[in-house]
Parts: structure tokens; sequence; C-alpha cells
């Protein structure tokens, strides 16, 4: 009964020693924000919540069914997603490592051992020996240095799955973002081709002219010289569709193969504005954020590892179970052992109070590096907003001179069947359509991207 009493006085006083916990408790590091709701798209504010971000998933933003296959394949087997979640799988386990050192270790051991002496020859012994034991070894975390090990082994772990977040969003911008412009390079080249048919029908007609003699061979000259300079175009475009292709191709996990095509350009139909929210959620909104503010946790938690290394350490070894040299005599052979050592830093020329001070300029070095994340992410939602408003004016201008553009294209050509103009008028006129056509479909891709780049830059949809 003594004996219990003894281990029950252990027990308590370890648990009773172990309550403390010496360090400073992360706290959130306090920032000025900009106002959001005070930036605007187009005429109309962005759409606001009260107090709650409305979330957009990807599959609601974008909704080209083929891009939709496209980003969610790059989910599936792109190869920097797949390091991701290795990575996640990984620190799991690390933190699993780490927790467990709280608990005491226990073994269990059994040991058959048989030992012949024989000291000057005339002294022959047989010393067997016999043993089914448990060992336990414990490390109290006395001041909290497992705890904050612990921790830190935690924030480690959150930070890959922020990690992998912020990776997927990557992934989603960069699939919607290379498909545009795949879209725009299928339309310019389109714009190409039709232009070439309709510069050879204007070769043909002006040879028509110059052989019946109503032009100067000038004009049939211009117009093989602008066919020859409009052909001169479409290899370089089709070199660009298929790298385009063989980039998108990389994103998806495969070989460069053919991206299959869904809705044209000029059928994507994205909003034009995205829920914004408050301020401070933004921080909340985006995993790269969040991932940077586990790092800062993880620095403040290491701060408290070295902190705590500078007190004793108490470590309990102990064993008990059945030992005897006959195995008849085992079960009732009772032993047990308990041992309590306490580890006191003395002298290290100074090497833990360095690990201190090591410790807190790393985390000052997050703190700093938290709060240069917090300023880039409210600078690219700035710049995302006003580009996006911006952008939305060109293409609107763009598609009024498009339309002047082929207005006049028109006009010159039947002014120079009847004689009023020269044929330079008709090329000149021509070549400002296909500048206008190539310039609004540039504006349609800028501004898809535009809304793609503000989708990202709030967070996606987590």
């Amino acid at each position: 009964m003594g004996r219990t009493k003894y281990i029950l006085f252990i027990i308590l006083s370890v648990a009773f020693l172990s309550s403390c916990k010496i360090g400073k408790r992360y706290i959130r590091p306090e920032m000025e924000l900009p106002e959001l709701n005070q930036l605007t798209i187009d005429n109309g504010q962005l759409t606001l919540e009260d107090s709650i971000i409305t979330e957009l998933t990807w599959q609601e933003l974008f909704t080209d069914e083929v891009l939709q296959y496209l980003i969610h394949t790059a989910l599936e087997n792109n190869k920097d997603i797949q390091v991701a979640i290795a990575r996640i799988t990984e620190m799991k386990e690390q933190h699993r490592i780490s927790f467990s050192k709280l608990i005491p270790d226990i073994e269990m051991l059994y040991n058959l051992q048989k030992e012949q002496l024989n000291y000057g020859g005339d002294a022959l012994k047989n010393d067997p020996e016999m043993s089914a034991k448990a060992f336990l070894n414990w490390e109290v975390d006395l001041w909290g240095n497992l705890r904050w090990n612990n921790d830190a082994a935690l924030a480690a772990y959150l930070q890959s799955v922020e990690a992998r977040k912020a990776l997927e969003l990557t992934i989603v911008s960069e699939v919607a973002t290379k498909y545009f412009e795949l879209c725009a390079l299928d339309r310019e080249l389109y714009i190409i081709r039709h232009t070439v048919a309709a510069r050879r029908e204007s070769v043909r007609l002006a040879k028509l002219r110059f052989e019946g003699g109503l032009t100067s061979e000038t004009a049939f000259s211009q117009a093989e010289v602008e066919l020859a300079r409009t052909e001169a175009l479409l290899p370089d475009l089709e070199r660009q569709v298929k790298i385009k292709e063989s980039d998108l191709a990389l994103l998806l996990g495969y070989h460069a193969e053919e991206i299959p095509r869904g809705m044209s350009l000029s059928e994507q139909q994205l909003p034009e504005s995205l829920p914004v929210g408050l301020s401070s959620a933004l921080l909340q909104r985006r995993p790269d954020l969040r991932r940077a503010e586990q790092k800062l946790v993880e620095a403040n938690a290491k701060v408290g590892v070295a902190q705590t290394d500078l007190f004793p350490k108490l470590r309990i070894t102990g064993n008990g179970g059945w030992e005897s040299e006959y195995l008849v005599d085992l079960l009732k052979s009772p032993a047990w052992f308990i041992n309590l050592d306490l580890i006191h830093p003395l002298f290290a020329m100074g090497r833990n109070k360095a690990k201190v001070r090591a410790a807190k300029a790393r985390y000052e070095q997050e703190l700093y590096s938290y709060q240069k994340s917090v300023l880039v992410a409210f600078k690219e939602v700035h710049d995302a907003i006003i580009s996006a408003r911006k952008i939305k004016e060109a293409r609107e201008a763009q598609a009024r001179l498009e339309v002047a553009a082929d207005t006049y294209a028109r006009l010159s050509y039947l002014q120079y069947i009847n004689g009023i103009t020269s044929y330079m008028d008709v090329l000149d006129a021509q070549r400002r359509l296909l500048d206008a056509q190539i310039a609004l479909n540039n504006s349609q891709l800028k501004q898809l991207l535009a809304t793609v780049q503000l989708y990202k830059a709030l967070g996606g949809g987590f």
C-alpha cells in the first residue's frame, strides 16, 4: 500500500508541475487595413456584404464546361499539386511524432540469458536469468517545452495545408488564363485567315481590273504585297497556338497534346464584379496570408521552445515486471524500478540564451514578412480592381473603333470600285480594320484575365 501511495504522489506532483507553460501566447499583429469598399468597378460599386464574404467557387465563375473539365483535370493530375499533397501527409505525421512526445513511451522487453563463469578454472558457475518487463520513459513537460514543440509542428502542418490551397488557386487561375489566351489566339488566327481569304479575292479582282485596263499594274502589285504580308502572319500564330496547348498540357499533367475548346472568346461570360467583403476578412480569405500567419505562429512557438530550454528538465524512467533464474518461478518474482532525473543547464558559454535571442530574431523576420504579405495582398486587390475597371472601358472603346473601321473599309472599297478613290485608300482602310479587330480581340482577352486576376487576388472560393 505504501508503494502505491508513493507512485500516486509522484504522478500527482508531476501533473501539477507540468501545468506551467512559459512563453508568450500568439496574438495576431494589429495592422491598419484599407477599406476595399471604397474601390469601384465601372459606374457601380463592387458587390459588398456587410460582414460576410460571399463565396464564389471557380465552377460558378467559369461556366465554360470545357474549361471546367480542364481545371478539374489539372487539380487531379498536376504534379505540383501531388507534391503538395505528399507534403501535407509528411507534416501531418511529423506533428503526430511531436505530439507523441507528450505521452510516456512504454516498451515491453522479454529477456532470456544464460551465463557460465569459471574463475581460476575450478569454479564453474552457471548464472541463468529470464525476465518480462515493461519499460517507461517520460520527459515531463514542466515548463511547456514539448507543448511549444507540438504547437510549432501543428503550425508547420497547417502551413502545408494552406500552401496546397494557395497552389490550387494558382493552378485554377493559370489554367483559366492559358485557356483564354488559347481562345484569343484561335480568334486571332480566324481573323487572319478570314483576312487572307479577302486579300486573295482582292488580288483576283485587281488582276481582272488591271487586265481590263481599268487600273494600273501598281494597284495589282499592291494587292499582292498586302496578301503576302498577311499570309506571313499565319505561321507564327499557328506556332503560338501549339506552344500554348503545350503549356496547358503541362498544367494538366500530360505530355503535349491538342487541347479541346469550348466557348469562343466572345462567348465567355464572367461577372463584371466580384464579392469583396470587409478588409479584415481578406486576411482569412487568402490561403497565402493564412500560410504566412502560420509561419509566424511557428516562429512564436519556437521562441517558447528556446525559452523553456533555459529551465530544468525532468525525466522519469522505470520498469516493472518479473525476473527470475528459473521459468517456473518467473511469475512468483515481481520486480520494479523507478528513477527521476532532474537535468539543469549549468554552463554552456551562453548557448541557450543565444538560442532565445536567435528565435526572437526569426520571429521578428516572420513578423515583417507577414506584414509585407498583407501589404502585397491589398496592393494586388487594389490593382486588380482598377485594372478591371479601366480594361472594361478600353474594351468598349475598341468595340466602337472596330465598328467604325468596318464601316470605313466597306465605304472605301465601294468608292474604289466606282473610281472615286485609289486602291491605296482601300488598303489603308483594310489595315485599320484588321488592327481594330485584333485590338478588340486583345481587349476581350484582357478583360477576362483581369477578372481572373481579381478572383485570385480576393482568395478565390476558399
